[in-house]
């Protein structure tokens, strides 16, 4: 039941677009986080990148969310990618960002 939530979440984040309703930092950060609780690092990536190309801003909780799901599919160097992104992007790194990127570290081969 869990593994297709993700799935539900983002068949009405897509919705919103369907209807028109504009999505903003605050519904790709639900998204992006749901891609993550999923294990799904490669939609995660998808909604990330594609905040940047339509100048979605992306906030701490999107660059965590997105490392922390890179960590999940044992993607540590793309994870320290965007962690190193993230201070480029001049987001602020807190807490979560570097235990998802030490996180992501350990996990990797």
């Amino acid at each position: 039941e869990k593994a297709e939530q993700w799935e539900q979440a983002l068949q009405l984040f897509f919705e919103m677009a369907d209807s028109r309703l504009q999505r903003d930092t605050i519904t790709y950060n639900a998204a992006v986080s749901a891609c993550d609780k999923g294990e799904q690092w490669v939609q995660a990536l998808q909604l990330f990148r594609e905040m940047s190309d339509i100048l979605v801003e992306r906030s701490s909780i999107t660059f965590s969310a997105a490392v922390s799901a890179c960590e999940k599919g044992q993607q540590w160097v793309q994870a320290l990618q965007l962690f190193r992104e993230m201070a480029d992007s001049r987001v602020e790194r807190n807490s979560i960002s570097y235990n998802a990127a030490v996180s992501a570290c350990d996990k990797g081969e």
